[in-house]
């Protein structure tokens, strides 16, 4: 049997955070940045899809946003963005369905990827072209 190095009764209760400024906002400022995280997310593959936006209907926590995306297929979904990474909650915009079981995704890349024929195309374009850029700047 383990002896513990430190009996938790010991410890103190007031670990100062609590008068800390730097921490009083702490919840206020997790909104926004898991709504400022979402719109990142939106402005980094707008340009392969059909629409996407944040959702203004559902509401942003501290540890959960929600994007609408319509593929370029015409297909619409509500995505889940936590810390767990990003799913599909819901086959429209604005919905959330609890019996979806859908698997999380690392990144929107992937998400969108497995969703869509179309936005891979599109993408997978665009990185082609920004390789060529680079190639003939590197030869310039």
């Amino acid at each position: 049997r383990m002896e513990a190095d430190c009996n938790p009764m010991e410890l103190p209760n007031n670990t100062g955070f609590e008068e800390d400024s730097d921490y009083r906002d702490f919840e206020g400022t997790d909104v926004k940045d898991m709504r400022l995280e979402a719109e990142a997310v939106v402005n980094d593959v707008l340009f392969a899809v059909s629409n996407m936006f944040v959702s203004k209907a559902l509401p942003c926590a501290e540890d959960v946003a929600y994007i609408n995306v319509e593929t370029r297929e015409r297909n619409r979904y509500c995505l889940e963005l936590t810390e767990a990474g990003l799913r599909v909650v819901a086959y429209d915009f604005d919905q959330t369905d609890d019996r979806l079981q859908t698997p999380y995704h690392e990144t929107v890349y992937s998400l969108l990827d497995s969703l869509s024929p179309a936005y891979r195309e599109v993408f997978g374009n665009a990185l082609l072209q920004r390789l060529e850029a680079l190639k003939k700047d590197s030869q310039s």
